[in-house]
């Protein structure tokens, strides 16, 4: 038999091709929804899409999150999660291979959400935000008490009943979605905003935290599992009590949270006292100080009462220093004369040896010693004074000696520079330069005009006595 003629087979490019695929896929297709496992997730890709494969036990399709999608999401996609999606059924020309484009997921079932629970549970435990040591005590009696809850719910209700049964508090409450798509990001930032406030700013900054939410299905608590929230819970720096569902349900920010509470009414028993038992107690206490404080007093006086007939009578205590005062009383006029005699008898021995006579003789000693004293101080001031002007003197002829004004006055100049340095030698002198001379009787400027004359070395000779040798003058600025 002949084989078919193949020349009449239409032609494709590789694009058109690929084209034709795609829009086949969509057209058949369209919106699908496939249940698979996750593989081959890393996390988000640096654009914020996510690229990972749903598979099973025969087949494996890729898969694509964009961006926006996943920050929608609720459920995020987690490796070995298994899931239910929903999206667009297409082609990626690039690698021949179709995939589908995720819109919705959701995990399968309650055991996969269980599963995805146990698992993130492992992981903050593993960081260390469930260790009882990052608990924090509760205050006893809060001034303020912020509550993140949804405002129309009976939650809100039910805690303030029971905060006005036990103890009034003010209260602030923080609304948000206690669930949806954004509540875990709402409760995360609610929790955020009060640790935030300022402690003595116009809006007081609570004392305590409850986070309160009614009963649900695990979907409808899931926003309370979510790491955002667990994560805000472990780090608020305000006590935080978690009231989440029922006494059965238990979610991830029980185990960040300080303290867990049943429900959200318990939540309110955690918080404050109650008024009326506080009353109590301090009446009781008030009437146990008292009943104590009488007891001691009687014990008191009944150790005093025993201490006291101990002690001997007053008159007893008494006798003894009163004979002694009386015996020095009949004692003391006796005295008093025998000590005025004594004094009188040696202010007359005294003043019989003080005469004017007596007197005059030792005014007119003193006075010499003060004449010779007068005589010696004046003799020892003039030859002080000698000695002072003879140094003075001498002092003044070696200025007048080694002063340069002698060496001008036989004849020698001072040659100075425009900034009234002295110039000792012509190599610092250029054309133009100003100069200022000094002589003996004045001054005198001058402009130096270029020439100079070289002159011998001048052999030093021995330094003799003024007028010996052959009547060198030295130099005007010493050797």
């Amino acid at each position: 038999m002949a084989e078919p003629a193949l020349d009449n087979v239409v032609e494709w490019t590789v694009s058109e091709l690929s084209a034709a695929l795609r829009r086949t896929v969509e057209d058949e297709y369209g919106y699908v929804r496939v249940r698979g496992e996750i593989s081959g997730f890393k996390g988000p890709h640096s654009s914020g899409h996510c690229y990972f494969a749903l598979k099973d036990e025969g087949a494996r399709l890729e898969a694509v999150i964009w961006r926006a999608t996943y920050g929608r999401m609720r459920v995020k996609p987690e490796e070995g999660l298994e899931v239910v999606v929903t999206g667009r059924l297409t082609t990626y020309p690039g690698r021949s291979s179709y995939q589908i484009v995720i819109e919705t997921l959701a995990p399968a079932g309650i055991g996969a959400l269980m599963k995805l629970l146990e698992d993130r549970k492992k992981k903050l435990t593993a960081e260390g935000l469930f260790d009882e040591a990052r608990k924090q005590l509760l205050p006893f009696l809060p001034e303020v008490i912020g509550v993140v809850t949804s405002p129309t719910g009976a939650v809100i209700r039910d805690i303030l009943h029971r905060l006005e049964d036990r103890f009034p508090r003010r209260v602030l409450v923080w609304p948000v979605r206690v669930q949806g798509d954004t509540s875990a990001a709402e409760v995360a930032r609610a929790i955020h905003g009060f640790n935030a406030l300022p402690e003595r700013g116009p809006l007081p900054r609570p004392e305590l935290i409850i986070v309160a939410r009614g009963g649900g299905s695990l979907e409808d608590l899931w926003s309370f599992n979510e790491e955002i929230v667990v994560r805000a819970a472990s780090a608020s720096m305000i006590p935080l009590i978690s009231a989440v569902g029922h006494e059965t349900d238990v979610t991830l920010i029980d185990f960040a949270a300080d303290r867990r509470a049943p429900t959200p009414t318990a939540a309110a028993e955690m918080a404050v006292p109650v008024r009326a038992e506080l009353m109590g107690s301090l009446a009781d206490l008030g009437m146990r100080k008292l009943a104590c404080w009488r007891r001691n007093i009687e014990r008191h006086r009944k150790e005093l009462y025993l201490l006291s007939r101990a002690l001997p009578a007053l008159d007893e205590l008494l006798a003894i220093p009163r004979q002694r005062l009386d015996s020095c009383a009949g004692r003391l006029p006796r005295a008093l004369r025998a000590n005025a005699q004594m004094h009188h008898t040696q202010l007359t021995r005294v003043a019989a040896r003080l005469s004017p006579r007596l007197l005059s003789h030792r005014i007119e000693r003193c006075r010499e010693h003060v004449a010779g004293f007068g005589d010696r101080a004046a003799r020892a001031f003039r030859i002080f004074r000698d000695r002072r002007i003879q140094r003075v003197r001498g002092a003044g002829q070696l200025l007048a000696a080694y002063s340069y004004r002698g060496v001008l006055a036989r004849g020698f100049a001072l040659v100075r520079d425009s900034e009234g340095r002295p110039l000792r030698s012509s190599t610092n002198v250029d054309a133009g330069m100003r100069l200022n001379i000094e002589f003996v009787d004045g001054r005198v400027s001058a402009t130096a005009d270029g020439n100079r004359t070289a002159q011998p070395p001048v052999k030093a000779k021995p330094r003799g006595r003024s007028g010996e040798g052959s009547g060198g003058q030295g130099s005007l600025f010493g050797s």
